[in-house]
């Protein structure tokens, strides 16, 4: 059996996983995705998978392919049905033609180091928030980058400041990387691309206004949530609102880990963790 077909196959054995009932195996992602349905009283009906390999290298005897995994998820709950999409990075070594090894390449979600103090200016904005334009523009590069902006591996918070831009928010500060919210070229302010800094942006409300509020589904399409994996202070993680679900819960497109009208809660990630805490902004006009 070649690489090609040894590749077909494993992706052959990750939909069948998906739509079994076989908790008894496989990686705890699977195993977290699952229960997250049950929780949900949803079910996955049936589950499309295709890869491409980006990159091969030798390592001794082995072959090493780094592969993607575009997987699409036919969801049902009650009476609706949606399709959730997510990207994964994966590697396989084979040896002698088998595989020996596949895992799953986690990704980081930030690139740079924050700065003590980030100043995002305190005048606000004027401007009109269009949120089906931040949602479309969501839609449309949730699984592609956009070519007029700088390309970064841990893409999480420049995708999610596009969004806020096509939707109207006007850039600011350039080009003091400390202050306001911009990028030009290779330049950028922290707030453009870090995580913790968007939040301290979005959680100041003064030159992007916003409404903090309490639950999941006060949130609108359009509006942000920010996630701090461990519960350390430390926000690692920003997702845009581009859906609802039966229950009215959202469900939302990312970067890094690209994923389409997956639900908000990131139960089924491999970062994980039960101290997990969610900031949700409204995004309220300008001015």
């Amino acid at each position: 059996m070649n690489l090609r077909e040894q590749l077909q196959r494993l992706l052959q054995e990750r939909v069948e996983f998906y739509t079994s009932d076989d908790l008894e195996r496989g990686e705890r992602k699977l195993h977290l995705k699952k229960e997250m349905m049950r929780n949900r009283a949803a079910e996955i009906v049936r589950v499309n998978a295709a890869g491409k390999v980006h990159s091969k290298r030798k390592e001794d005897r082995d072959t090493v392919l780094t592969y993607h995994v575009h997987l699409q998820y036919l969801l049902k709950q009650e009476d609706s049905f949606y399709i959730e999409e997510e990207m994964e990075e994966r590697e396989a070594r084979f040896r002698n033609g088998y595989i020996v090894d596949e895992i799953e390449l986690i990704p980081s979600f930030e690139t740079e180091e924050v700065p003590p103090k980030c100043d995002p200016g305190a005048d606000r904005l004027a401007y009109k928030y269009d949120r089906m334009k931040a949602v479309q523009y969501a839609e449309r590069w949730w699984n592609e980058f956009n070519p007029a902006y700088y390309k970064f591996t841990d893409d999480c918070t420049n995708y999610i400041s596009q969004c806020l831009h096509a939707g109207g928010i006007p850039m600011w500060g350039a080009p003091n990387k400390n202050k306001g919210w911009w990028i030009r070229g290779k330049s950028w302010s922290y707030t453009w691309t870090t995580a913790h800094s968007l939040y301290h942006l979005l959680k100041a409300g003064n030159a992007i206004r916003t409404k903090q509020v309490e639950s999941a589904k006060e949130l609108n399409l359009g509006d942000i949530l920010c996630i701090d994996f461990e519960g350390n202070g430390r926000f690692d993680h920003n997702l845009i609102v581009t859906a609802k679900d039966q229950d009215g819960m959202p469900l939302v497109n990312a970067h890094t880990m690209n994923s389409r009208h997956r639900y908000w809660t990131y139960e089924d990630s491999t970062r994980y963790t039960p101290n997990i805490v969610y900031k949700f902004f409204v995004i309220l006009d300008g001015g």
